[in-house]
């Protein structure tokens, strides 16, 4: 029998240099016929991935994949992100609704995931995380609305970006149960703003996306390595 993996621990504008179109160049095409098999394949170890680096404590954390124009999968409200199997993935229109049968009740912040989905046809997947540093940084910059990420040699992992010199700007929503509302905020900013890789939920969390699973998992991890630094350097200063 397989051991579970065992877990540690416990919005957006690009500035100046940063790249150029859509959601930091994630290709205008919509994602190819992936099959739920694959999907679900591809964020059962995305999931555990994010789990063993901290990123998802407890039940927290959400991911999916665009399966067609009109469908997504993604992981199952209440499961512990380092010990998924196929049962704990389940598929949703666009509309967040069930399309068939299911052994769990899909993500409670569905619909921000469906935002994604419906704003910009080459997003092929999404990720949510609940790091500490994520948490930390959203709630100290809630005020602000937006937590600034200037001159990190990581920012060349996000998708389009080619130089260190400029400026990742995370926006930061306010927190609510209202994850309809929340949607429509999102929406709404992402309709008016220039690109981004990703937003931050005060007390919350971080949303990033990419063309594909692997687009997405490099962009959470670039942007988790730029906030944990900034939770650093706010303690050394």
């Amino acid at each position: 029998m397989r051991e579970a993996p065992r877990c540690v621990g416990g919005a957006a504008e690009v500035g100046p240099l940063i790249g150029r179109g859509p959601f930091g160049m994630v290709p205008d095409v919509i994602a190819g016929g992936t099959s739920f098999e694959s999907a679900a394949a591809e964020l059962i170890e995305l999931s555990r991935w994010c789990c063993e680096r901290g990123w998802t404590p407890a039940t927290s954390g959400n991911f999916s994949v665009r399966l067609g124009e009109g469908a997504l999968a993604i992981t199952a409200s209440g499961r512990p992100k380092g010990a998924l199997g196929v049962s704990d993935i389940v598929v949703v229109d666009l509309d967040g609704r069930l399309t068939g049968p299911a052994a769990g009740r899909p993500s409670a912040e569905t619909l921000l995931h469906c935002q994604l989905y419906r704003r910009h046809r080459g997003v092929g997947a999404v990720a949510h995380t609940h790091s500490r540093a994520a948490t930390v940084l959203s709630r100290r910059h809630a005020k602000d609305g937006a937590l600034t990420l200037a001159d990190y040699e990581l920012a060349k992992a996000l998708s389009g970006v080619a130089t260190h010199e400029g400026t990742v700007l995370l926006p930061v929503f306010a927190n609510t149960q209202d994850i309809a509302r929340l949607a429509e905020e999102v929406d709404a900013f992402m309709a008016t703003r220039p690109p981004v890789h990703g937003y931050l939920i005060a007390g919350h969390g971080l949303y990033t996306w990419g063309a594909d699973v692997a687009d997405a998992r490099r962009h959470v991890e670039a942007l988790e390595f730029m906030l944990d630094c900034a939770v650093l350097e706010g303690r050394i200063s």
